[in-house]
């Protein structure tokens, strides 16, 4: 390779720089004066208007709801069905069913065609074929070519309808949860999301509640057409579609798919949990070298008039990553754990939960605890800064528009506030909301709900090493109450793997409320 002289590559690297700085004035307007720092860039105010789900929705001949956003850059069809009803219809000893019955209603065919041939089908038409359940919905959906849309979405109907159950596949399937079951023990976050539902919800609703061997090994096809039939007709869904197509063309194909499908009655609204979280502190005992943490306690319902004022005081609490306090506080300023924060979730039904959580090394578990703590204090004590309140509500406005930053996700949003009967106008009002939001409204938030006395305390980890604190003697476990230990459950039948509980009273910390 030849070299080149110093006074070559620095001829070379003038030209360079006059180069570039040529292309950045060709590309600065001539009156336009660069800011020197980054925070002195001013932006002009975002001019956002929210999509109004009317524009998009229609009503069959049924009396289904179906929505629609034509979207033309690629010749691709979404459809997706949405129904109320999911793991809330499970009978308290099948717990599982709802989970079980969409599964296999994708691997198991129709009564008419068997499942083999579903997916050569789909596979030549390159069709995805999706069914499944969560809390209190169901759906099912296709993506697909626009030129195959009709029989993609025929195929569709038939599998709803007509569910085939195939028995050879539904052992499988039945096989492969159960070795699944084995697995809930191995990993802290699984047996902490168990317990904390537990605490939160209590053993008997249906969101705790989950799938053992006896209620898997009960599930039968019979069992399966029956939840089928109750989720998916065209009483109880709601269709939405994006994609490459003519609205008036595509609601007579969807109008034609349905003929002849009975309308059933649509499902009412899951029931909330009559359990009340008991507060205090609570630990599963696991060999591993840090501890789990997760604290809270019972929210408030979406149509809150405090729903604001909640979002903001989460945001600044531990809701906005680094900016919030509890990450600040515990990782930044500390260095006790890689992640801490909080999140809070409105129910839209009955109340949600708010928590705080974070991983930390045994011997600091309480240190971290104890911090957070204080955090919730200082919350409910004093005024948020103006700052504070500043870069949380910026940062729920100007990322507002990221709720309809694609046609399929305006359609989540339309579909959702169409099943839950969200009130008229509310993503008209949300900015406003949020702006009017003050540091009174705050304070009073936190004084009402935040309160550390009423909180749950879950700790999974080795409690012996947790419960005697840090080595420098700055928090250890006997600040927070009297502990008790939750056993270690079967991860087959749920059952306890030791009998009773231990508890050591201590004298508790005065935490506030």
């Amino acid at each position: 390779m030849k070299s080149t002289s110093p006074q070559t590559r620095l001829a070379a690297l003038a030209l360079s720089c006059t180069t570039v700085a040529l292309m950045c004035a060709a590309n600065t307007p001539g009156d336009t004066k660069i800011s020197p720092r980054p925070e002195t860039l001013v932006y002009p105010p975002l001019n956002f208007t929210p999509p109004a789900a009317t524009q998009y929705r229609t009503t069959l001949s049924d009396g289904t709801t179906l929505f629609m956003l034509p979207s033309h850059e690629f010749p691709l069809i979404n459809l997706s069905i949405s129904c109320m009803g999911g793991r809330n219809l499970d009978p308290a000893n099948l717990a599982g069913l709802a989970s079980m019955t969409t599964g296999m209603m994708r691997l198991g065919g129709t009564t008419t065609v068997s499942a083999n041939e579903v997916d050569e089908k789909l596979d030549f038409m390159a069709t995805n074929m999706s069914v499944r359940s969560q809390e209190w919905v169901s759906s099912a959906s296709i993506d697909c070519l626009a030129s195959n849309f009709d029989a993609s979405l025929a195929i569709l109907i038939d599998t709803l309808k007509n569910p085939g159950f195939d028995e050879t596949k539904f052992k499988i399937a039945r096989a492969d949860a159960l070795e699944g079951l084995k697995q809930r023990n191995d990993d802290a976050g699984s047996i902490s999301a168990r317990e904390w539902s537990y605490l939160c919800l209590g053993n008997d609703h249906f969101e705790s509640r989950q799938p053992t061997g006896a209620s898997l090994e009960a599930i039968t096809v019979a069992d399966m057409r029956t939840m089928a039939a109750r989720i998916y007709h065209p009483g109880n869904m709601i269709i939405s579609v994006t994609g490459d197509f003519d609205p008036k063309t595509l609601s007579a194909v969807v109008e034609k798919a349905l003929a002849g499908w009975a309308k059933g009655a649509a499902n009412s609204a899951p029931v909330g949990p009559t359990h009340t979280i008991a507060p205090g502190v609570y630990y599963v005992q696991k060999a591993i070298p840090q501890g789990k943490v997760i604290i809270g306690l019972e929210s408030i319902q979406r149509d809150n008039p405090d729903f604001y004022a909640y979002t903001m005081m989460n945001e600044i609490l531990g809701g906005g990553g680094f900016s919030s306090r509890i990450m600040g506080r515990v990782r930044s300023d500390e260095g006790l754990a890689y992640s801490a924060g909080s999140s809070f979730r409105a129910g839209i039904f009955y109340p949600g939960v708010f928590r705080a959580g974070y991983e930390s090394k045994s011997p600091t578990v309480a240190l971290a605890l104890k911090l957070i703590i204080e955090e919730f204090n200082k919350m409910r004590d004093q005024p948020v800064t103006a700052a504070e309140l500043d870069i949380a509500k910026t940062s729920a406005i100007e990322t507002f528009p990221s709720v309809f930053a694609s046609k399929g996700a305006m359609l989540s949003v339309f579909v959702a506030d169409e099943m839950t009967k969200r009130p008229a106008g509310y993503w008209d009002n949300y900015r406003a909301k949020i702006s009017a939001v003050t540091a009174d409204d705050i304070q009073r938030v936190a004084q009402k709900y935040l309160v550390p006395g009423k909180m749950a305390i879950l700790i999974v980890g080795n409690w012996a090493d947790i419960s005697k604190g840090d080595l420098q003697g700055r928090a250890n476990m006997t600040l927070f109450g009297p502990a008790t230990e939750l056993p270690m459950r079967d991860p087959i039948t749920l059952e306890p793997l030791s009998n009773g509980s231990s508890s050591t009273a201590v004298a508790p910390v005065a935490s506030g409320g």
